[in-house]
């Protein structure tokens, strides 16, 4: 039994301007909910901050079953994504539309099955 799924994604080598684009992080955001087959809880958070190093724009998605997170780093042109969800879904849609709007270079991907321990009541 598991109580949920957790892609975590580090990617690198994304087109400057895709990941400079808020229009197009809403779009992959939109268009990523609906490939994977999970419903949105409001509209996705795109906001710019950070310095140096740092800088770039965060996405937080939230969606009935969890959320979707990234960050995307201005300066390297990376990205940084999680996808949570209780209801299960299929880690290859993720990176297709993830490649589709983004074009990384290279990208490392781990999944994960998540469950709390279980508790021994006494």
């Amino acid at each position: 039994m598991s109580w949920g799924y957790h892609l975590i994604v580090n990617a690198s080598g994304c087109v400057p301007q895709s990941i400079r684009c808020a229009n197009n992080i809403s779009l992959f955001t939109k268009t990523l909910v609906k490939k994977i087959d999970m419903v949105s809880y409001g509209e996705p958070q795109i906001v710019m901050f950070g310095t140096g190093n740092k800088k770039g724009y965060t996405l937080v998605q939230l969606i009935e079953t969890s959320n979707i997170t990234a960050h995307f780093v201005e300066e390297t042109n990376d990205l940084y994504l999680d996808v949570f969800s209780c209801k299960p879904f299929n880690d290859k849609d993720v990176m297709e539309v993830l490649k589709h709007s983004f074009e990384p270079i290279k990208s490392e991907t781990t999944f994960l099955v998540r469950q709390a321990p279980i508790l021994q009541l006494k």
